[in-house]
């Protein structure tokens, strides 16, 4: 049985569906078939089309971050971590030497419904918070690290835990993370889609440097709706979702960084 934070991966498989099938932002046939398979009982703000396009979007800008890093380094390991039933294996078509999609077992029983292994691609049932399963991944000179929409489910020390072992087993590596704010943590007590599914954020960052070592090292921030993808909405719905969902005050609880090591 799936845990509550577990559920929550049911709130990006839905935009991501909503917006391929607008055929805007995110081209994402597997989510479609997924999403109309499971027809996970998602209500209130979860299914809030603002709150889709905005999954669309954070899922695009990571997909081509992904993309870029992958062209310059193809025998790099991506490990995507809290993969839920996301696609991105399908939808990054950049060359890579091999891929392991992790999420907790109940939720990787359910993903291999719809996805195969193949000889460089598996799927890993273990939990972010324990390292141990990252000494069974293969030798690589670099890995690629993905901590999509995970991050605020974790403690400070369990991602600090994480990124050290990352750097303890792969000479290189490049991490791009998705994190709350402590204000938006503090929001999100109030009012958040993710409490249709009984979970709640515990973990914000406000400042990116607190995960720094003499190994790891903050190499930037990056736009979560860049332009290009909310040009795609249109009239008012470009409009009110660049106010409240790309201003200032949004931009103050959300937001991507990455990191090298």
């Amino acid at each position: 049985m799936m845990k509550n934070e577990s559920k929550t991966l049911y709130i990006p498989l839905y935009g991501k569906s909503f917006v391929s099938k607008k055929g805007i932002i995110l081209r994402d046939k597997k989510a479609e078939e997924i999403w109309e398979k499971e027809k996970f009982p998602l209500g209130g703000k979860s299914k809030s089309k603002w709150l889709a396009y905005f999954m669309g979007m954070r899922s695009a800008v990571i997909d081509k971050w992904l993309s870029e890093k992958l062209s310059e380094n193809p025998k790099s390991v991506v490990l995507h971590i809290g993969c839920g039933l996301d696609s991105r294996i399908e939808r990054v078509k950049a060359p890579f030497e091999k891929w392991f999609d992790i999420d907790f077992p109940e939720v990787i029983e359910v993903r291999k419904k719809y996805y195969s292994e193949t000889e460089n691609y598996k799927m890993l049932g273990a939990s972010a918070s324990e390292t141990d399963w990252i000494k069974n991944i293969p030798d690589s000179e670099k890995a690629i690290i993905i901590l999509e929409g995970i991050s605020m489910y974790l403690s400070e020390a369990a991602i600090k835990n994480l990124f050290n072992a990352v750097s303890e087993n792969f000479p290189e590596a490049e991490i791009i993370m998705d994190v709350y704010t402590k204000k938006a943590v503090k929001a999100s007590r109030i009012k958040n889609p993710i409490q249709d599914v009984g979970a709640l954020p515990s973990f914000g960052v406000d400042d990116a440097l607190i995960f720094e070592t003499e190994k790891i090292k903050f190499s930037g921030e990056i736009e979560m709706t860049p332009g290009e993808k909310i040009n795609e909405l249109s009239g008012f719905e470009r409009a009110f979702f660049k106010k409240m969902f790309a201003g200032k005050f949004a931009k103050s609880l959300y937001k991507i960084f990455t990191y090298k090591i």
